[in-house]
């Protein structure tokens, strides 16, 4: 499975060859990164649980170089209300080893919390050598939605805007990688999406009253991103904008780029042969002596 001469791997190759075509990608909340790639159609020119497999297959590979070579990475998944940020980590996390790579999405901050260091929250979540830190929404929750809600004091927030960017500096000249992602959709798919979450029991829990209080504040949002890009989509450190009209293709958008961003090595070791299972003359308990769950299914 892999190549084992030590080459190094990027996102392209299988069925994701693309063609060069000069072009701007525009998403809801503007201009995106430009990109010289005609895009694939899902279903069309690839299959989309296909292409998802390999790529995962791809993710597991560049976990076992983060592992092996020590690495710490952090990716922060940033956006819009319903635009995929959660839907994209679970694919990435969803063949991957959870002490490697671990998702960190923390809660309302407690009253203790808020009395410190405003990073310090973040900081406790950062990884150690050899693992991978998905953040499900940030210490960007300040300039967002603390902002346009309120729930932080224009000091507060001024303070935020001038920190961060030497945060993030700061966390890059540790040896930390760094990547900051930023989910975008339109309001039209977006109400879609609340719909969909409305009417489906199981995705029920996903909206918030604080979700639907952000439908009224679409514009205000829309400012606080541009705001807050303006001082933070450093050259360190940039953004990257994920165009997630199409979560499907989102998903597959960003797990290439990703894979794209740190150089890794095929370390797939040789087939293991499974030995034996050692059998001895050990007599066991009789098996009614344990409680087994019913079995309803069968």
């Amino acid at each position: 499975m892999g190549n084992k001469n030590g080459r190094n791997h990027g996102a392209a190759g299988g069925n994701g060859t693309l063609l060069e075509k000069p072009q701007a990608a525009r998403t809801a909340d503007g201009p995106a990164t430009p990109v010289n790639i005609t895009p694939l159609r899902l279903d069309k020119d690839c299959n989309y649980e296909r292409e998802l497999r390999r790529l995962q297959v791809e993710l597991v590979k560049l976990q076992e170089w983060i592992r092996h070579e020590g690495l710490r990475v952090v990716v922060l998944f940033e956006g819009r209300d319903a635009a995929g940020k959660g839907g994209a980590i679970k694919r990435i996390t969803e063949s991957l080893n959870p002490r490697v790579c671990r998702v960190a999405a923390l809660a309302t901050p407690t009253e203790r919390e808020k009395t410190q260091w405003y990073f310090q929250r973040y900081v406790a979540h950062l990884p150690a050598a050899g693992e991978m830190v998905l953040f499900d929404r940030s210490w960007y929750n300040r300039a967002g939605v603390e902002r346009v809600m309120g729930f932080c004091t224009e000091h507060e927030y001024q303070d935020f805007m001038q920190s961060c960017p030497e945060f993030e500096r700061m966390l890059v000249r540790s040896g930390i990688v760094l990547i900051k992602y930023w989910f975008s959709v339109s309001d039209e798919e977006q109400e879609r999406r609340f719909q969909d979450r409305m009417h489906k029991p199981t995705k029920r829990w996903k909206l918030s009253p604080m979700d639907l209080e952000s439908r009224k504040h679409w514009a205000d949002y829309s400012r606080a991103k541009d705001e807050m890009f303006a001082v933070t989509d450093t050259r360190q450190v940039p953004w990257y904008v994920v165009n997630a009209e199409d979560k499907k293709a989102a998903r597959l958008n960003v797990i290439r780029h990703l894979l794209a961003m740190i150089p890794y090595r095929d370390l797939t070791p040789e087939p293991l042969k499974l030995p034996p299972i050692g059998k001895s003359k050990y007599v066991r308990p009789p098996i009614q002596e344990q409680n087994f769950i019913p079995e309803v299914y069968k």
